[in-house]
């Protein structure tokens, strides 16, 4: 099993399959608007700038369980994202992360990368590096900020 075995609804309404990413380094990460963590959208937008070329893709899914914090619909999401931080990576519809209700992928992601502390994602911006053969290699705390994470995406890419 892989990522590619997923599919998620992207925040324009589109189901896409994530076997689209194939042979890409891929970022998947759970975000909001109005996180303290917020600001790591810049750091994403850089890394994705600097690598896509090179087959860096990264993927935000908006969640509002950690503090109610991504209380808009997918309109104000993605608006926001485009004018605050210039976010032109796919962001995809709210999902949950954690719970009866949560994302199969998340729940696929849990799986492979546990914490310490468990499988559970503890807050926003949790993010997992994904190889080009769909593999999770490594995840990331969300007060990891994206720059501390090049260094993997470089050698992956």
């Amino acid at each position: 099993m892989s990522i590619y075995d997923f599919e998620a609804k992207t925040i324009q309404g589109e189901t896409i399959k994530l076997s689209e990413y194939k042979n890409k380094v891929i970022i998947i990460v759970n975000t909001a608007s109005k996180c303290g963590l917020t600001p790591q959208y810049k750091g994403l937008e850089e890394l994705y700038q600097k690598y896509k070329d090179k087959g860096l893709i990264v993927l935000g899914f908006p969640c509002n369980q950690f503090g109610g914090q991504e209380p808009g619909e997918a309109n104000d999401i993605s608006e926001f994202c485009e004018i605050n931080y210039g976010v032109s990576f796919q962001l995809f519809d709210k999902v949950e992360v954690n719970g009866t209700n949560e994302h199969p992928l998340f729940s696929y992601l849990k799986k492979e990368l546990p914490t310490l502390l468990g499988r559970s994602i503890k807050w926003n911006f949790t993010k997992f590096v994904i190889d080009k053969s769909g593999n999770p290699v490594k995840r990331f705390a969300p007060t990891t900020s994206p720059k501390k994470m090049e260094k993997l995406i470089s050698k992956l890419i």
